[in-house]
């Protein structure tokens, strides 16, 4: 049986003169030869980009399922049924009879959101008291929550205008202020136009590194310093740039195939200049290739390398300000994410492909970009060449002790459990690294809500409306008044230069439509190229002309007292009250965080179970394969890692939770009866996995690079809806896909075990799947001779 790992040793080559291109040849040769290094920089980008590209493939989301209560049941109760049954992006799943099993719908996952209509909203409404339709969303799942809140919201609405004219009206009342946005950027809100920009570069960037991490520690390996400098004729610069030469030319033509996916595949339009993309995507991969190459020569070793780099690279997409924007983290998130290359490369991209902003108006983020790339190949030259003048022998043969068989799962139980402790690589997989990730990863996301985002305004009235109206914008949580523009021109040019994120034109002649009665329309022109930013903008430019629109109507009344209640009710006869659950502020941090934990929790202790078996191959050769896959050995090494993840898993469930202010379930037996049966899984899927790894490194190297797209396919970053059928049926082979969904709804949502019983039950299929297989693999090995 064929292990999945590269080969031992470079093939030998024939004569040829030292330099640059004996150098390049020396790497190619290597990446032909060596499995694991054409899986990286061949199947796996064209794998990843393939499964990103299916799961983003819907560009308007719809299906997702709501629950509407009506209490009421009267024809005027139906007008606002039909409406949300019309509504795009939702359907109507179920119609339960009351409000606590709507909930129960919604904390089950049966559904993302319910609407109530109240007992007698007819009554109310003929009636004058401005009767409520209440929409409850779930915000645990952010995206898929907000669309169907969006949706629902637009429909209920939609249906409440057509009984203004039926309401009565107070002649002489002033009129509204009705904002009417003008999406910039990305008008049809595309979410592949969004999504896939970002992901697709932030996938490649870990396999850019961990490529360049694995070609260079190599050399400390198996490979050997001195046969790749003899190559380059004692040339620390010819080695280096001959090793990561034939990397950079590979990954720029794997970019070019996710901007062809983007822009050919999609139809995205591109709207900049692409020969700044193409000098960014340059400096882009040089900077990330070149710092892998640093922490090798730093470390000399392909472990420890590559755990550095996969720390450096694995949460810079929360640092990159994609999902949450870069004006609301804190100090320490955006100062380290001046240290990423993805970050400034992002930002180019966003600012030329899809803003299309002069030229000029990049030269920032290009700068950065270009200081990183020469800093990290600078340091690494300089790392090189002090190893040049050091002596230099060939690599130390592995040492290879003989694993004694365990006899009985509790001899396998210990055996497991003194490897891990004993070996820092394990160590820092399976216990070390999440602590560090558990204070590392959530630091972009604990500012929750982004505020005081920055818009101009353009006041052609300059009346006392147009004044109370720049007041009030100014005093909205969401937004602040950064620039007060003459023109709309001198706007458009700030939100060009990131200056401001939005323009609120206010047109000559607004106060006297008010005056008259009539609606005055505020044209807001609004970034849709990140969409929180965009989400919150408008959301604090509405609050702030909804606000106007009333203390105009009440004429300074209590905004309690009567006066004001019979202003609202003539301008919107009923009350769309949107409740936010399980996350009532809709804080970023309180959504991502939590399910990115469990994510954490699988990878680390995936990564650690996996590399374990490569551990023991290396030491022990064919007959500790054999040993490790028996019956008794894979529970006792199961029964090991599950005793030494469950530290991390009070960590992230309990106590991380409590110490950033997300919700947690005081429920603990519950966490711990559905977190046993996610951590066996996670240990047989790894035991398996590691069965046919011959080296350590290669279940960090394959398992990082694919950590962001199973990351898409669990159903909390985007809806399950919206994700193809096979590709649904294919994520319920990751125990995330179980763990996460049923880990939320139990710590976040206040779901019972029976409302998680689906994903409970999932959980030790796959932990019972797994434990076989990895029993089944260790068959495959019988007839292997002992090596």
């Amino acid at each position: 049986m064929t292990a999945v790992d590269g080969a031992e040793a470079t093939r030998p080559a024939p004569a040829e003169a030292p330099g640059l291109v004996a150098v390049m040849a020396r790497e190619v040769r290597w990446i032909a030869a060596d499995r694991l290094a054409l899986l990286l920089v061949l199947a796996i980008p064209l794998i990843a980009f393939a499964l990103l590209a299916a799961t983003f493939g819907h560009a308007v989301v719809r299906g997702l399922k709501v629950d509407v209560v009506d209490a009421d049941r009267t024809p005027t109760s139906m007008t606002f049924v039909h409406a949300i049954q019309a509504a795009p992006g939702t359907e109507v799943a179920q119609r339960s009879g009351d409000l606590s099993a709507a909930m129960h719908a919604v904390r089950s996952g049966a559904v993302i959101a319910a609407v109530y209509i109240p007992e007698d909203f007819e009554r109310d409404l003929l009636a004058g008291r401005r009767p409520q339709v209440v929409i409850f969303s779930n915000k645990q799942y952010f995206s898929p929550g907000n669309i169907a809140q969006g949706a629902l919201t637009a429909a209920a609405n939609a249906a409440a205008a057509t009984l203004v004219p039926a309401a009565a009206k107070t002649a002489g009342r002033p009129g509204p202020l009705v904002v009417e946005q003008y999406v910039l950027t990305n008008p049809a809100l595309n979410y592949v136009q969004f999504l896939l920009r970002a992901v697709l570069p932030t996938v490649l960037h870990v396999l850019i590194a961990i490529s360049g991490g694995y070609a260079v520690g190599s050399e400390f390996a198996a490979r050997g310093l001195k046969s790749w400098l003899q190559a380059a004729g004692g040339s620390a610069l010819t080695a280096l740039v001959g090793k990561l030469a034939p990397y950079f030319g590979i990954y720029l033509v794997m970019l070019a195939v996710g901007v062809g996916i983007i822009h050919g595949l999609y139809g995205v339009p591109f709207r900049g200049s692409p020969l700044v993309i193409a000098v960014a995507a340059c400096l882009f991969v040089m900077a990330y290739l070149c710092l892998a190459a640093l922490l090798q020569l730093l470390t000399k070793s392909l472990p420890v390398g590559l755990s550095l780099t996969g720390i450096f690279c694995s949460p810079a997409f929360g640092f990159a300000g994609v999902g949450f924007p870069i004006i609301g983290m804190n100090a320490f998130a955006q100062g380290w994410g001046l240290l990423l290359p993805l970050r400034w490369y992002i930002q180019i991209l966003f600012d030329e492909g899809a803003r299309g902003v002069p030229v000029a108006d990049t030269a920032v983020p290009m700068l950065a970009l270009g200081v990183l790339a020469l800093a990290f190949f600078g340091f690494a030259l300089m790392r090189l060449h002090s190893l040049v003048s050091l002596p230099m022998g060939a690599p130390r043969p592995e040492v290879r002790s003989e694993a004694a068989a365990p006899r009985s799962v509790v001899g396998a139980f210990r055996n497991e459990y003194a490897r891990v402790l004993g070996d820092t690589g394990l160590f820092s997989l399976i216990v070390a690294a999440p602590i560090l990730y558990g204070v590392f990863y959530p630091q972009p996301y604990l500012g929750q809500l982004v505020r005081d985002i920055p818009i101009a305004v353009v006041d052609d009235d300059h009346t006392d409306v147009s004044r109370t109206l720049i007041e009030t914008l100014n005093a909205d949580e969401a937004i602040t008044v950064a620039v007060q523009a003459p023109t709309l021109a001198d706007a458009r040019a700030a939100l060009q230069r990131r200056e401001v994120f939005g323009i609120v034109g206010i047109p000559e002649g607004t106060a006297r439509e008010v005056l008259k009665g009539n609606e005055a329309r505020v044209p807001a022109f609004v970034d849709s190229a990140y969409f929180l930013l965009y989400n919150r903008t408008l959301q604090g430019i509405s609050e702030a002309a909804a606000q106007v629109t009333a203390d105009t109507a009440s004429g300074g009344a209590r905004p309690d007292g009567s006066q004001t209640r019979s202003a609202r009710a003539a301008g919107s006869p009923v009350e769309v009250l949107v409740e936010p659950l399980f996350n009532p502020t809709g804080g970023y941090g309180s959504y991502v965080v939590p399910a990115a934990f469990v994510l954490i929790l699988q990878q680390t202790l995936l990564m650690g179970a996996a590399t374990a078996g490569g551990v023991a191959f290396e030491r022990g050769g064919v007959a500790a394969r054999r040993h490790r896959t028996g019956a008794r050995a894979v529970l006792g090494q199961a029964l090991a890692h599950l005793c030494l993840a469950l530290p991390a898993v009070g960590l992230y469930l309990v106590v991380l939770p409590r110490v950033f202010g997300f919700s947690a379930s005081p429920h603990l037996l519950d966490l711990l009866a559905f977190a046993l049966p996610f951590l066996l899984a996670v240990s047989f899927m790894g035991q398996f996995l590691g069965a046919f790894f011959r080296r350590r490194e290669t279940a960090m190297l394959l398992i990082i690079a694919l950590s962001l797209p199973m990351f898409f396919l669990v159903g909390v970053a985007w809806p399950i809806e919206a994700i193809p059928e096979a590709l649904r049926r294919a994520s319920a082979l990751f125990p995330s896909s179980f763990g996460i969904d049923g880990l939320v709804r139990l710590n976040q949502m206040g779901a019972t075990l029976g409302d998680v019983r689906a994903d409970w039950v999932g959980l030790w299929g796959l932990a019972l799947a797994y434990a076989a297989l990895a029993v089944g693999a260790g068959r495959l090995f019988r007839g292997e001779r002992a090596q």
